[in-house]
């Protein structure tokens, strides 16, 4: 019982500055309310991409972010058959309209299927956790 009390008034101690030092530096914020005109990314990821024809051209497979938190790049997954034969490109997130049609969200893009065929292909490499340029051939 004697060695618990020590213990205990130690590690008692020990919280303390630590707690306290916690609370003094905390660097993040809530927010009351929202910006206006913010979409949920729900409305991008996963999300199939049509043309100005309404032709299917590609599905999102994820979107990138900078340093800064915003999305600077869209990894787009193009032809094949349900994912089989499938090849990923990268398209600037800025080249995506979101369209309302008939009270549905869509995303379009001013481009071909045949365009993104073409693309340079990215692989997604999961020991580094990035998307790197596909092996050609």
């Amino acid at each position: 019982m004697l060695k618990f009390v020590p213990a205990a008034a130690l590690a008692l101690l020990l919280m303390i500055p630590v707690g306290t030092a916690l609370a003094a530096n905390e660097s993040w914020h809530t927010i009351s309310s929202l910006p206006s005109g913010v979409l949920p990314i729900s409305d991008y990821y996963n999300q199939s991409v049509y043309d100005a024809k309404d032709n299917k051209i590609g599905d999102i497979n994820d979107l990138l972010l900078d340093k800064e938190g915003k999305v600077g790049a869209v990894i787009l997954g193009v032809g094949g058959f349900l994912g089989a034969g499938e090849k990923n490109v990268a398209v600037p997130f800025n080249a995506l309209k979101l369209t309302d049609k008939n009270g549905k969200r869509y995303l379009v893009m001013d481009t071909t299927k045949e365009a993104l065929n073409s693309a340079p292909g990215y692989t997604f490499d999961r020991t580094k956790k990035e998307w790197i340029p596909a092996k050609q051939g």
